[in-house]
């Protein structure tokens, strides 16, 4: 059997193609993540639109562009930088500021500052993961747009916009 070469295309906010529904008799992983640049594209600054769901699980995509507000977890949360650079600061947040309910999902705004000793900060590029601890605060900052999808659970500061992000025709 012959070796077939896959090209791997990386889209950007700049030069994305929206996907659609198609019939493929092909391998899926070349298609994941085909609209997020599309929905990045017509977000505001760290809006978290919810683009696919299993259960209580989310992926959120996020329009990183300026410095967000502060979010804490409950359970850990993961940043995937899809296009640009991001840097990620974190602080351990003091008892107080946590999110009181361990069973509480999705992220949530810290009230005020947060409190607590500074953890550090991560700078994030294309295709660069990042983990952001339960009870920590984490905060988003980008000189210019990009896009950061967000493997979380489904919560207070989640967007849905399925009417307007799926296909119906």
């Amino acid at each position: 059997m012959p070796q077939v070469a896959y090209q791997t295309k990386f889209a950007s906010l700049d030069h994305y193609e929206k996907g659609q529904v198609q019939a493929i008799d092909d391998d899926v992983r070349h298609y994941a993540f085909s609209n997020c640049f599309d929905i990045a594209s017509k977000a505001r600054p760290y809006e978290r639109v919810v683009f696919g769901q299993n259960q209580i699980y989310v992926l959120e995509c996020v329009r990183a562009e300026g410095t967000s507000p502060w979010y804490t977890c409950a359970h850990d949360e993961f940043a995937l930088v899809m296009d640009g650079e991001v840097e990620i600061h974190l602080v351990q947040l003091q008892a107080e500021q946590t999110v009181p309910d361990a069973e509480h999902n999705g992220a949530v705004l810290v009230k005020g500052e947060p409190k607590g000793k500074k953890m550090g900060w991560m700078k994030l590029k294309r295709g660069h993961q990042g983990l952001l601890p339960k009870n920590c605060a984490y905060q988003f900052r980008s000189a210019k747009p990009g896009v950061v999808i967000l493997q979380t659970c489904k919560g207070d500061v989640s967007v849905e916009r399925w009417a307007e992000i799926c296909q119906t025709a």
